[in-house]
Formats: structure tokens, C-alpha cells, sequence
């Protein structure tokens, strides 16, 4: 069965192709834009992605939320570290995020899922 963050992913995955496939100067000057301000500089990438989670919540993108999210967990944030980031968000944006923050809790926990699926033993685990 295919989880929410798997339709997401495959729904991204499928519609930047067909963006990207327009062969939009702008549009792809835009996306190039995009993945290079996450790159490290002054900030590492790391730091990057979980100031676009706060700016995701704050801006209430839930698809936003997820990808940011994802990349968080896999950058090896705790719970308690997006917990306080999704906190300031919350304070930035006031009380119309807290929808956005039940999302974004149900997202971690689905990214922990995965993470554990993934590292149990293969005797242990049906997905493989």
C-alpha cells in the first residue's frame, strides 16, 4: 500500500518532469534557483532546509511542509529540533498554522515509519 509521502513524492517527481519538460527559460532559471539556495554556504544546506520548513509552515504549504520535512529528517534532525522549529513558526504565523502543524507532526511521525521499515532486518521486515 502507498503511503502519502509515497504519492507525494511520485506527484512531484511526475509533475516537475512535465514542468521542466516545457522548456520554460524562466520557469527553469526558477527551479535552478531554488535547489542552489539550499546548497551549502554561509548557512550549511542542512540549516537551509529547516529554515524552509518555518517558512513553509508560516506560509501554510503543506506540500512544502512534506518535502521540507523529508529532507529535515534525513539531515538527521530530532523530533525535539523540529518541534522547536515548527514552535517558531507557529509564533511567526499565529494561530491559522496550527492546522499546518497537525499536518507536519503526522508527516514526522510517517518519516519515522519509513525510517524504521527501512532499518529493520529484511527477515523482520515485509517491505523488502
Amino acid at each position: 500500500m502507498s503511503s502519502r509521502l509515497d504519492e507525494f513524492r511520485a506527484h512531484r517527481e511526475k509533475m516537475n518532469e512535465k514542468i521542466l519538460a516545457s522548456d520554460h527559460l524562466g520557469i527553469k532559471r526558477f527551479f535552478n534557483l531554488d535547489t542552489m539556495a539550499y546548497h551549502d554556504g554561509a548557512l550549511s544546506g542542512k540549516t537551509k532546509e529547516l529554515l524552509g520548513l518555518v517558512a513553509s509552515a508560516v506560509l501554510r504549504c503543506n506540500d512544502c511542509i512534506d518535502y521540507h520535512l523529508i529532507q529535515c529528517v534525513a539531515a538527521g534532525y530530532t523530533d525535539a529540533e523540529l518541534y522547536d522549529a515548527l514552535n517558531v513558526a507557529l509564533v511567526v504565523g499565529g494561530s491559522i498554522v496550527i492546522p499546518h502543524l497537525r499536518h507536519a507532526y503526522e508527516t514526522i511521525e510517517m518519516c519515522r515509519g519509513e525510517a524504521f521499515a527501512r532499518n529493520r532486518p529484511a527477515e523482520n521486515n515485509p517491505m523488502i
